[in-house]
């Protein structure tokens, strides 16, 4: 990786880092104030992350096409703008209606300038490197959720929770929009190898049962991570944890994660891919089953916490690290971006989801959930990863 990659990089890093707290933490961070302050159920407020993931899922394919034909630049500079006018808006919005529509346009920034865009985007410009990058992006926009919680708290309690929403749209424009400016053009500057979109890869990457299972894989654990992330703060408090002490643990997510990306920045070559992946979701499996437990011991939330967090840091590594491994490396941009579907679509219904299960059937039944996807997670990867014996 030449320094103007690395530079690139750390600033990519940084952006992501505060985009990520408006577009994605900021909801469940102030969840119970706007709960409080808009008088909508749940179910209601639920529904706008859920279209607008609904509305990434159906664009990341179309993103990932763009970043092989060498656009990703445009993507990175204006969606971050498209991100600051929706988070500023939902400050204003009335009615629940206006709520959904700025989410769903909220769906377009996102498929143009989170994760999945820039993890195409270091493939196509780092090659052999995009481990250690995308590795780097990680272990600081990981960090957005620690950042976030707290602050949410804090700015709903000063100005409701609405009228937080455009001070992190300020922070938005103030900080990942520069940020991400210099960092494409340091990117052009480096001797980067282009990996060029190949005719036919994405329908014959379409064909293999691989690709089908990496899918289910990471749309197992992102179904288990979004409703626990999102009703994190109800959660805990139902397992006997005031909500002072419910915030501090939901902003150790952050740190937990850095734990586990960490694994691969000092284990290097010597942790395989495949090893990672199964201590993750096993990680994440123990997790599930400490949750249940801490209804006899709700200081247990905390281990919950680091192990959770630990274990889902990994694997928002992984995805594209199986995806170059086990389908390869042709168009990259459009395979990659159409196993982002199913672990987009399963964050857009985890909201909704957990939604019914905490109001229609009770706690309970979400704890069940979780540990259900991780051990079906867990038992697909097995499967997925397991040596190719070469005929």
């Amino acid at each position: 990786m030449t320094r103007d990659q690395a530079r690139a990089v750390w600033a990519l890093a940084l952006g992501l880092l505060v985009i990520y707290a408006g577009v994605f933490y900021a909801y469940p961070a102030m969840l119970p104030d706007l709960l409080e302050e808009t008088g909508w159920s749940k179910a209601a407020l639920a529904f706008g992350p859920t279209l607008g993931s609904l509305v990434m899922a159906g664009l990341t394919p179309l993103t990932g096409r763009l970043v092989d034909r060498g656009r990703g630049a445009g993507l990175m500079v204006w969606m971050p703008v498209l991100a600051v006018v929706c988070v500023g808006a939902l400050g204003f919005v009335t009615q629940v209606w206006q709520w959904w529509a700025v989410w769903a346009l909220m769906g377009v920034a996102q498929a143009g300038c989170l994760y999945e865009s820039t993890f195409a985007i270091l493939a196509r410009h780092l090659g052999p490197y995009a481990r250690e990058g995308i590795t780097r992006i990680t272990l600081v926009a990981g960090l957005s959720g620690t950042m976030t919680f707290p602050l949410g708290h804090y700015l709903a309690g000063a100005l409701g929770g609405q009228g937080a929403y455009p001070v992190f749209a300020a922070m938005t424009l103030v900080v990942t929009v520069p940020l991400n400016i210099y960092a494409m053009r340091r990117l052009g500057r480096g001797e980067s190898p282009v990996h060029e979109a190949a005719e036919g890869a994405l329908r014959a990457a379409l064909r293999r049962w691989e690709f089908w299972g990496i899918a289910g894989i990471f749309a197992l654990i992102w179904l288990d991570h979004g409703i626990l992330l999102t009703y994190i703060l109800p959660l805990f408090e139902e397992r006997g944890v005031g909500r002072e002490a419910a915030a501090f643990a939901a902003a150790c997510l952050g740190p937990a994660q850095l734990v586990g990306r960490l694994v691969l920045v000092f284990g290097g070559g010597r942790v395989t891919n495949r090893a990672a992946t199964r201590v993750a979701l096993a990680s994440v499996v123990v997790a599930a089953v400490l949750l249940i437990a801490a209804g006899a011991a709700p200081m247990l939330v905390f281990v919950v916490v680091a192990v959770q967090g630990a274990g889902v840091g990994l694997m928002s590594i992984m995805r594209p690290m199986l995806v170059g491994e086990v389908l390869g490396r042709r168009g990259f941009g459009a395979v990659s971006g159409a196993s982002a579907v199913s672990p987009i679509l399963a964050t857009a219904a985890a909201p909704s989801l957990g939604a019914f299960l905490l109001d229609g059937v009770g706690t309970e039944a979400v704890y069940v959930a979780l540990l259900g996807f991780a051990l079906a997670a867990l038992l697909l990867a097995v499967v997925v990863t397991r040596p190719r014996v070469e005929g």
